[in-house]
């Protein structure tokens, strides 16, 4: 699921080269941007506008700011770079790849936006966040956000003590209806096709966790707009007001095919995220990524704290850059070995 939110004011795209380009406009891209931007370094954020959270009414978990609508969260964070002399853009990366080093061997990146502009920096922190895919249900995905949640941390207290139903997608859902499980005393879970072992339905069954083995055909729509509950294959129908589903979870990886980043698979069919290292380093040379593009499961709290350590990260790799060519200008142009 993508879900657009507004266009915001752009800031005009520089014609030099900047210190770094952050690709997506969220929590980690943002934060990110900030310490860099802190560090009086010049940073560009090149944001699409589509925000994973998008659908909801408010975030949660997230010390002082529980229960800030996602836009408003957002907003205050551009704002603040923008306060340090940071540029937020409104655009789409079309490409992004490695350009020709300048003569001391700085890396170079040239990103090119849908609308034909160019940006060119000399490292590039990626925060593209992911996209869920819901399994292919119909009436499902059109309550995402609201009666159709995945997160007991982000949405939990808010469906807490409805009548809660779980829609197996793999092993991870096991896990997901326990966590559930702590919230209402009603809970029951579509196996969908997927196995559950007698350990398994022993371990639900004790704690009242009602199993239903037949296919789910739809979801039914109740006269609020929200959930009435599951129509079966056999017909019968079973009444909930909440879905917990888990989604299979993918990093955004749209126009970045050119910076060649290694990705990997998730176990339990859980997604595919970006490679990352230490403070979010890649194997591609004066490339980071942060938030939720390597660590599916952040919430916004842990992806802006990466957000955060990935800037620093860069701000020191550019630091020791700029020492290297200083030294090597001072001494006459003798190239110091990084």
């Amino acid at each position: 699921m993508t879900v657009t939110a507004s266009a915001y004011a752009t800031d005009a795209l520089p014609l030099t080269t900047v210190d770094t380009a952050v690709i997506g406009g969220g929590a980690a891209g943002l934060n990110g941007a900030l310490i860099l931007a802190r560090s009086r370094r010049s940073v560009v954020v090149i944001d699409s506008g589509t925000p994973r959270n998008a659908p909801a009414e408010a975030m949660h978990g997230f010390i002082v700011l529980d229960g800030t609508p996602p836009g408003e969260l957002l907003a205050r964070g551009r704002e603040q770079v923008r306060h340090y002399g940071g540029r937020v853009v409104f655009g789409e990366v079309a490409s992004a790849e490695p350009a020709a080093p300048d003569d001391g061997g700085d890396p170079r990146f040239t990103l090119t936006l849908a609308d034909g502009r160019t940006l060119t920096a000399r490292r590039v922190l990626v925060s593209t966040g992911l996209r869920d895919v819901l399994p292919d249900v119909p009436g499902l995905a059109e309550h995402w956000g609201h009666s159709v949640v995945h997160c007991p941390y982000c949405h939990g207290w808010e469906v807490r003590d409805e009548p809660i139903g779980v829609l197996a997608t793999g092993p991870a859902s096991v896990h997901q209806a326990l966590l559930f499980r702590q919230l209402t005393d009603d809970l029951v879970y579509f196996t969908r096709g997927t196995e559950l072992d007698e350990d398994t339905r022993a371990r639900f069954a004790a704690r009242a966790v009602r199993i239903v083995d037949t296919p789910v055909q739809e979801v039914v729509k109740n006269e609020d707009g929200g959930i009435a509950g599951v129509r079966l294959t056999d017909g019968s129908f079973a009444a909930r007001r909440v879905l917990a589903v888990a989604t299979t979870m993918q990093a955004r990886t749209e126009g970045l095919d050119g910076l060649k980043l290694p990705m990997e698979d998730v176990p339990d069919n859980m997604g595919r995220r970006f490679s990352s290292d230490t403070a979010g380093t890649t194997e591609v040379p004066g490339v980071w990524v942060a938030g939720n593009a390597t660590d599916l499961t952040a919430k916004v709290g842990a992806s802006a704290a990466a957000g955060a350590l990935a800037g620093a990260h860069i701000n020191a790799h550019l630091a020791t850059a700029d020492t290297d060519a200083a030294l090597a200008s001072a001494q006459g142009g003798t190239t110091i070995p990084a």
